[in-house]
């Protein structure tokens, strides 16, 4: 059953996807903001779809943690499930996102008109640059940054990565930096297309104040991030049995 409803879903989201990237093409030549409406609702949609469909729900604690103003959400990123839902859990978000993810037709034409914050990692020292130069201008427009510390969706079990961008946007922009927990990966897995009936938890924990200095603030962040993932994982592990 939970593999004809995983396939159900996966045939749902592309069909929704489709039908949503084609209908907001004229949205390209629009203002900015009808695109990130339309990136909210494309995820509503979908995590509608994913509830009815597969079963799959989630709950959000700790909103209160979100500081009024600039702000940075350093989120874990064990699986899809993440960034979909980035556009539901903050209001119209600026991700950081890897350069080779505007390629992807749709996905990446609204992306790059969504100003979303592209960093080149071939690039070198240049690209911490351009990614601070974008950030600073994202939250001038009133945008909250998102980012994945490492970089990439991580398997569970592996050791963790945190890469130095996020430092550099805690230090360059003097913002408070909120982690963001959660046991995704329980529910929708890195590889594969079993979707789990459940609910994941997404945990934004308090925020780490500006003014640490990089090596005690990537300190801070991977051991608040991990041992509320590492806590969640054990809470979500008798539902996705």
């Amino acid at each position: 059953m939970v593999a004809v409803r995983s396939l159900l879903f996966q045939a749902f989201f592309w069909i929704w996807s489709t039908l949503i990237n084609l209908a907001y093409i004229p949205a390209l030549l629009l203002d900015r903001k009808v695109v990130l409406n339309g990136q909210e609702i494309w995820a509503r949609v979908s995590l509608w779809g994913l509830k009815w469909i597969a079963g799959l729900d989630y709950e959000v604690r700790g909103r209160e943690n979100i500081p009024a103003g600039p702000v940075m959400i350093a989120a874990k990123h064990l699986s899809m499930w993440e960034t979909l839902a980035a556009h539901v859990l903050v209001h119209h978000p600026a991700t950081v996102m890897k350069r080779q993810l505007l390629w992807i037709p749709g996905y990446g034409w609204y992306s790059r008109k969504a100003k979303m914050i592209v960093i080149d990692r071939d690039a070198g020292a240049g690209a911490i640059r351009t990614m601070i130069g974008a950030a600073k201008a994202r939250l001038a427009e009133g945008r909250p940054i998102v980012i994945f510390p490492e970089g990439t969706r991580r398997e569970l079990g592996t050791p963790v990565d945190y890469k130095p961008g996020v430092a550099a946007l805690y230090t360059m922009l003097d913002i408070p930096c909120v982690p963001m927990a959660h046991n995704s990966s329980l529910y929708w897995p890195r590889r594969g297309f079993l979707r789990k009936p459940g609910k994941i938890i997404v945990e934004f924990l308090p925020a780490i104040m500006p003014g640490l200095k990089r090596p005690a603030f990537m300190a801070e962040l991977e051991k608040r991030t991990e041992d509320a993932v590492a806590r969640l994982l054990k809470e979500g592990d008798y539902q996705a049995a």
